[in-house]
């Protein structure tokens, strides 16, 4: 793996923990915010906040994939022909 590479690795692991962090964050002012708002809590506002984050996720994994496949082909190996060791 080269320098650029694992720096693109690195970003993308960073930024897979600040998608987990921001999610639950987004939960903790959901509940307080519905605590104290009740029933004029925007429910839907927050639905969709949350859709939102899930496709920056679904973004991040697939960049992930597209990395691990370019890295293999790099290294001269098909990416649908590895597998895991089991130990």
């Amino acid at each position: 793996m080269t320098r650029v590479e694992s720096e693109a690795r690195k970003a993308l692991n960073r930024l897979v923990r600040a998608l987990e962090k921001s999610r639950r964050e987004m939960d903790s002012l959901a509940g307080a915010i519905r605590h104290a708002e009740g029933d004029d809590f925007p429910a839907e506002a927050y639905r969709e906040a949350e859709d939102r984050m899930d496709r920056l996720v679904e973004f991040a994994e697939e960049e992930g994939r597209r990395l691990q496949a370019k890295i293999l082909q790099s290294g001269g190996l098909e990416p649908g022909r590895i597998r895991r060791s089991s130990s």
